[in-house]
C-alpha cells in the first residue's frame, strides 16, 4: 500500500540580524582559512546556505561585508581589553597580556591582512566601522581612568599598539628575520612601553 510521505518542514526564515551574525562568523572562518580574497559574497552564501542575492541584500557588497567583519573584530578587541587600566595597576603580567590581545587580533585573528586588503583596494571609506570601534576602545579605556590627561595618553597608546600590531602582522615576520629577532619581539617591546602611556605621569610630554 502506498504510504504518503510526511510533509516537508518549512525552513525557518532567518531574520536580518541573525543572517548578519551568521555571515560575519562565516566570513571570519573564510578569512582565517583562505585569506582576505576568500571573503566573497558567493563564499559566504555557500557557507550559510543562502543565495548570492540574499547575502548581497544583507551586506550590500563584498567590500561592505569585509568592512563589517573588520569592525566586528575590533569590537571583540575592545571587549578583551575591558578593565585594562586596573590590570596594569595590579598585575605585573598585564602589559604582555594586553599586547597579546592586540597582536593576536591583527595576526591570528586576521585583522592585519584584512585591513591591508581594504586599504590596497583603495576603498578606505570601508574602514569606517573600524573608526567607530577604535573610538569605542579609546572611550572604554579612558572611562577606567581618573585624570584629565587620560584621553590623550590613551589615544597615543591605542595608536602605538594598533600600528605596531598591524605592521607586525603584515611584514613583521620578514623584518624580524632580517634582524635576527624572535617571533614575539615586538610584543615584548610594546609590553615594556605600554605602562608609560596608560599610567598617569608615565610618559614624558611631546617636544613641541
Amino acid at each position: 500500500m502506498y504510504k504518503q510521505a510526511p510533509p516537508r518542514q518549512k525552513r525557518r526564515k532567518r531574520l536580518g540580524p541573525e543572517v548578519r551574525e551568521e555571515g560575519l562568523a562565516a566570513a571570519r572562518r573564510l578569512l582565517l582559512e583562505g585569506g582576505p580574497g576568500a571573503v566573497t559574497l558567493a563564499n559566504i552564501g555557500d557557507e550559510i546556505g543562502m543565495s548570492h542575492a540574499n547575502v548581497l541584500h544583507h551586506f550590500g557588497s563584498a567590500a561592505s561585508l569585509q568592512s563589517a567583519l573588520m569592525g566586528s573584530m575590533i569590537e571583540d578587541l575592545t571587549t578583551a581589553l575591558d578593565n585594562v587600566v586596573e590590570l596594569l595597576k595590579t598585575d605585573a603580567a598585564a602589559p604582555r597580556t594586553i599586547a597579546d590581545h592586540v597582536f593576536d587580533a591583527f595576526d591570528k585573528g586576521g585583522a592585519g591582512p584584512l585591513a591591508a586588503w581594504i586599504i590596497l583596494s583603495g576603498d578606505v571609506a570601508h574602514l569606517e566601522p573600524v573608526r567607530e570601534a577604535v573610538r569605542s576602545l579609546v572611550e572604554a579605556i579612558v572611562g577606567q581612568s581618573r585624570d584629565d590627561a587620560a584621553p590623550e595618553r590613551v589615544r597615543a597608546a591605542v595608536l602605538m599598539m594598533a600600528v605596531s600590531a598591524f605592521g607586525d602582522a603584515v611584514i613583521g615576520p620578514h623584518i624580524r628575520s632580517m634582524l635576527d629577532q624572535k617571533d614575539d619581539a615586538m610584543r615584548d617591546l610594546i609590553a615594556r612601553i605600554l605602562p608609560l602611556f596608560l599610567i598617569p605621569s608615565g610618559i614624558p610630554p611631546a617636544i613641541s
